[in-house]
């Protein structure tokens, strides 16, 4: 088995549950990172909460434009056709449940689905961003991360930070596992190639129930 970036592999996986025709917000950090794994013939576009539809890859150096970034601030691109807005109409969009699909990342995921990811211990945020919009307003929401922190779980029985939402997420995809949270639990769908569902218990603190159908993640270039 072939190596890979743990980033990267969450990325790819998390890139083949976008369909064609979707409206994609792409959370800062590991999400930023599917754009570029989206399979040749899906056709998605993607949104910005800072209000653009329509974003394109980062540009050339030389060629950013000061009024072309995403909501991390870092400069972007537009496809012909893209649309800018302010954000009063891209929060309605939001809130609005327009966007087929968010994908975020995430510090705790506990066993009833919900996500914290707007607090980072130690660190000094100016604000908590769209997050809470997004996890309660996109029809499906994706969390990207890693499955521990510091040797830590991260996917926990309960959340000892600020929950996001009381929404429950749609899917969790990490470096070792794809996870659906469900009202009856927690279900582990995929395990990564090369690992074993003791592998992933191992670190996981929360309760994982083993899908009947459970899978080894199709990720290319393994």
């Amino acid at each position: 088995m072939i190596e890979m970036d743990a980033k990267v592999l969450i990325a790819k996986r998390v890139a083949q549950e976008l369909k064609d025709g979707d409206l994609v917000n792409l959370g800062i950090g590991i999400p930023t990172l599917v754009a570029d794994y989206i399979p040749q013939n899906v056709k998605v576009l993607f949104q910005s909460e800072n209000g653009i539809i329509g974003m394109g890859p980062i540009p050339e150096e030389g060629l950013e434009h000061p009024d072309l970034t995403n909501a991390g601030a870092n400069y972007v691109s537009a496809i012909p056709g893209a649309v800018c807005f302010d954000s009063a109409m891209s929060f309605g969009i939001i809130r609005g449940g327009h966007l087929d699909v968010t994908v975020l990342g995430g510090l705790q995921i506990d066993e009833e689905g919900h996500l914290a990811n707007r607090m980072v211990p130690g660190k000094i945020i100016p604000g908590m961003g769209g997050a809470m919009d997004l996890v309660t307003g996109a029809k499906r929401v994706i969390i990207a991360m890693t499955h521990t922190s510091k040797g830590e779980p991260k996917i926990v029985k309960n959340c000892t930070l600020p929950l996001t939402s009381i929404r429950r997420i749609s899917l969790i995809v990490t470096e070792m596992a794809v996870i659906e949270p469900t009202q009856g639990g927690l279900v582990l769908k995929e395990i990564a190639p090369g690992l074993t569902v003791e592998d992933v218990l191992k670190v996981t603190e929360a309760k994982l129930k083993i899908s009947s159908d459970l899978k080894i993640m199709k990720i290319e270039g393994m």
